[in-house]
């Protein structure tokens, strides 16, 4: 709340801030959007594809506008959610759970996957312009690609055909691929970037993980005891929380969209 207070009363201060730490980081802040391309890509061509085999269309004008408005509502939601974050006792100090990603799985399911990466890359980009990074980036980026890992193959197994049990299993298949993608994503990327860009050996890393949890003694065990749960944890509350409100929640967030395809089937049948 502190940052949100100061991004307010002083913005130039804090986005001045933003843009030196972008200057001293620019080749990762570079390779990152490649990858959020990628992923984004992937997303469309997946919904794309599904779009077509089921003959669903998102052309209407009045849809699009629905669309962005829940997107930006769910994107703002996420955000303010990702501001409330908690430790776990058995983890280091900077692995803190909060529940920004149920919004964004909310927007992949409504919306398809498209809407999730969005949802997911605005949540990630509004706390970076308000609340500034102290990672160089790097936990911003973790959190984006870690959380895409999660919503995309979730959305797209539900989005292929919206039942309740490509809902479970997309939730336990997206479950998988983000603790999956969390480990060797940690183990070989995000932890030895963040040690490089605050010149810290990854062994110091391993210790405040050791010093949390006594199974923690290397890189393995530290992915296993510590990276691998907080995903799992992560993934387990946010896939939980959407089974036990996304029915009764649908027809609010689908009202709009609803409308449009029932005035146009019915000019279809005219």
């Amino acid at each position: 709340m502190d940052k949100l207070k100061k991004f307010i009363s002083a913005p130039g201060e804090v986005l001045g801030n933003l843009f030196g730490t972008a200057k001293e980081n620019v080749g990762f802040l570079l390779v990152s959007a490649l990858i959020v391309a990628l992923i984004l890509g992937a997303a469309y061509g997946a919904e794309y594809y599904f779009s077509k085999k089921n003959n669903t269309s998102r052309k209407s004008d009045r849809l699009k506008v629905h669309r962005m408005t829940l997107i930006a509502l769910l994107s703002a939601i996420a955000f303010v959610l990702m501001m409330f974050d908690f430790p776990l006792w058995f983890l280091p100090g900077f692995y803190k759970i909060d529940f920004s990603e149920l919004p964004v799985l909310i927007a992949a399911f409504t919306l398809g996957p498209v809407a999730g990466v969005t949802t997911e890359f605005l949540k990630v980009f509004l706390n970076v312009l308000i609340q500034g990074t102290g990672t160089a980036f790097i936990g911003e980026f973790a959190n984006f690609l870690i959380g895409c890992a999660f919503i995309v193959p979730a959305s797209i197994i539900y989005y292929a055909k919206k039942t309740k049990r490509n809902a479970l299993f997309g939730i336990a298949a997206g479950t998988l691929v983000c603790v999956l993608t969390g480990c060797l994503m940690n183990a070989y990327v995000l932890l030895p970037a963040y040690g490089k860009a605050f010149h810290m050996e990854i062994g110091n890393l391993v210790a405040m993980g050791t010093e949390k949890n006594g199974l923690i003694s290397g890189m393995l065990s530290f992915v296993v005891f510590a990276v691998a749960p907080f995903n799992l944890i992560k993934c387990v509350m946010t896939g939980g929380i959407t089974m036990l409100i996304y029915k009764k929640i649908s027809h609010l967030l689908k009202g709009e969209e609803n409308m449009v395809q029932k005035r146009t089937m019915t000019m279809h049948q005219q």
